[in-house]
């Protein structure tokens, strides 16, 4: 008897030592890095069996082993379920840090960015080819500057009409806001007029620092009821809002009989020519005091400035000038390109040349 008793203890014993053994190379295998090698992306579909999850998870070699992973899930999980959504799964991930991301419902963000300065048919070109996107956009668009430019993020199967309309949104509350902050005395007196202005000062300098002097030079001819005459709305006119116009403007582009062309059009044009950002909107709500009614490209990224015409022609001339020298530095040798192939220096008048008399 007591020989029997000793070998049921002694089994016993052993099949505690099998189970403890099978625990600790479970616990091992479910912290221990997993076989990916390089980021994955994977969608879950919504109703996804935890089953069927780890079966796709060991397809897309985030898992060694889908049944070790469900058992781990039934084990761990406490009863919380696995959140359908798009996954991007970092390279050696551990079976139990996957099962953290899917419980936490981590999905992967997906961003489209709409620069400042874009009109709203190439903000919808964004919207058209951002991956991960569904649907149409709504049928009737926001009007031009009414977008908001920003880096919007989203998750796969969110519908184009709900992103157009967050970025419309974004705009509207964003100019609520700017709008009852602005300074006095300015030549607007509606949000739609300012934000005519901010998408003309958008286009005419990508420089902060810029942005109010040139808003503020705006200003002074609206107030004197001078031509804005300014480059940026006759190529919104000529390149019928799509975006850059390819070429440099030219003569009879600055006559074409358009309420958009501040050349001919004294005041704002009747709409804005692009979505400017909130720093142009900043600026013309808060332009810089000046008495300058000029401003010319310095062939240096900025602009120089003028109160009186005389000093705006002697700008407009080392503007000149200095493009001439350039492309005198950049022409070829003599004999190294046939003639009709050398460079020239730009006509009078193809160059940028912002307010102009």
């Amino acid at each position: 008897m007591r020989h029997l008793v000793r070998i049921f203890f002694l089994l016993v014993l052993l099949l505690l030592a099998a189970s403890a053994g099978a625990g600790l190379l479970f616990y091992k295998a479910w912290h221990s890095p997993g076989p990916l090698s390089a980021d994955a992306t994977i969608v879950i579909d919504p109703g996804s069996h935890t089953t069927d999850i780890g079966r796709e998870l060991q397809d897309a070699g985030v898992v060694a082993d889908w049944r070790l992973f469900v058992v781990g899930v039934k084990l761990f999980a406490n009863g919380r379920p696995l959140r359908a959504g798009e996954y991007k799964f970092g390279a050696g991930l551990s079976p139990e840090q996957v099962m953290r991301m899917l419980i936490s419902g981590a999905t992967y963000a997906r961003r489209v960015t709409v620069p400042e300065g874009y009109t709203t048919a190439q903000a919808m070109r964004l919207v058209a080819s951002a991956e991960g996107l569904v649907g149409d956009p709504p049928p009737e668009l926001p009007g031009e500057g009414r977008l908001l430019p920003e880096t919007y993020f989203y998750t796969r199967g969110e519908t184009r009409l709900v992103m157009v309309n967050r970025m419309a949104e974004a705009m509207r509350q964003a100019l609520a806001k700017l709008w009852p902050e602005r300074a006095t005395d300015l030549p607007y007196d509606s949000i739609d007029q300012a934000l005519v202005l901010a998408s003309i000062v958008e286009k005419e300098t990508s420089l902060p620092t810029e942005r109010a002097h040139i808003a503020g030079v705006f200003v002074n001819r609206l107030r004197r009821g001078m031509l804005l005459q300014s480059d940026p709305t006759i190529i919104y006119v000529v390149a019928n809002g799509q975006g850059p116009l390819g070429r440099e403007i030219s003569s009879s582009d600055l006559q074409v009989k358009n309420p958009y062309n501040t050349y001919l059009f004294k005041g704002l044009p009747p709409g804005p020519i692009c979505n400017p950002g909130l720093a142009a909107i900043q600026a013309v709500l808060h332009p810089m005091a000046t008495d300058d009614l000029y401003f010319v490209a310095d062939g240096r990224g900025g602009h120089a400035f003028a109160e009186t015409l005389a000093q705006h022609n002697r700008n407009v001339a080392a503007y000149r000038k200095l493009m001439a020298q350039q492309a005198a530095d950049q022409a070829p040798a003599a004999g190294d390109v046939p003639p009709a192939m050398a460079q020239t220096p730009p006509a009078a008048g193809s160059e940028p040349t912002g307010a102009v008399p």
